[in-house]
């Protein structure tokens, strides 16, 4: 009995109720996707997520989530494990990516699809890696402390210095979270770092950590593991930032894998020397 073809492969937008099984894709890839990510993620590109179905049966997925009018980002690339080697990932690509239009299209993609990237016109930009370890038993700095909704506006304008694009609508989401649990520093009345730490599949997730200093950076990550002292956690640092890397060093944590920052095109000048932790691999 033969194969279905790629062309029997139905390409369809998904919707948040469609959403869990690719989740579970991502757990068996060991990708510890957070408990509560998805509807931050569908906050800010409802339009951006899809599904090929074989019968009406999931066996892929993909999700490219515009930023404003210049930037998209590509995610949750998943071919079901049974169902690999048909087509069915190429072709749920080249559907998906349409809907980037003529939109820089960031990724971070694992080692051993990176070549795959290249071939379809994605240029490396820096290596990531994502370090493990034990949250030190600390106690929170007094000067940093947990969001409130006054600090909203700052923290998104702050947060547009940190990345490519501007993401209002996914921060209103991503601060508010169920499980999330955002910081700020300030001196005075400027933000001077902040930081979310969200529940994880495997272990809790540490994602942004923005900060003006090493300084900063070290208070807000020293609030952020004090929440979860004596479990595993988890944060993707880009190799870019020699001092977040010394950081999480001095935190007592390892890489464990590394991915790439690849764009098609080029994107606008951001901070990256603020960037401590990147605030996740599915939609940068």
């Amino acid at each position: 009995m033969a194969s279905p073809a790629p062309e029997d492969l139905v390409v369809t937008r998904a919707d948040l109720d469609d959403w869990p099984v690719v989740r579970d894709w991502a757990v068996a890839e060991g990708w510890n996707p957070g408990v509560a990510d998805s509807a931050a993620f569908f906050a800010q590109d409802p339009e951006g997520f899809f599904i090929g179905r074989i019968d009406g049966e999931p066996v892929s997925s993909i999700s490219v989530v515009n930023y404003g009018s210049d930037y998209a980002f590509l995610g949750w690339y998943l071919v079901r494990p049974d169902v690999r080697g048909r087509g069915y990932g190429l072709t749920t690509w080249k559907t998906a990516l349409a809907h980037a239009e003529n939109r820089t299209v960031g990724l971070d993609g694992v080692v051993a699809q990176q070549d795959n990237y290249r071939r379809s016109g994605f240029e490396p930009a820096h290596r990531t890696f994502r370090f493990t370890g034990t949250a030190p038993a600390v106690e929170a700095p007094a000067d940093v402390r947990a969001v409130r909704p006054a600090d909203l506006a700052e923290i998104k304008a702050y947060d547009g210095t940190c990345t490519p694009a501007d993401r209002p609508r996914f921060l209103e989401h991503w601060l508010t979270g169920p499980g999330h649990h955002a910081v700020v520093r300030r001196d005075g009345d400027r933000v001077t770092g902040y930081g979310v730490i969200r529940p994880g599949h495997d272990c809790p997730r540490i994602g942004p950590l923005f900060a003006d200093t090493a300084d900063d950076a070290r208070a807000v990550l020293a609030a952020l593991t004090a929440e979860v002292a004596g479990r595993e956690v988890a944060i993707d640092v880009p190799e870019t930032n020699a001092v977040a890397v010394a950081l999480a060093e001095e935190a007592g944590f390892t890489p464990s894998f590394e991915t790439a920052r690849m764009y098609t095109g080029p994107v606008r000048p951001y901070a990256q020397e603020k960037v401590f932790g990147v605030t996740t691999l599915e939609l940068g």
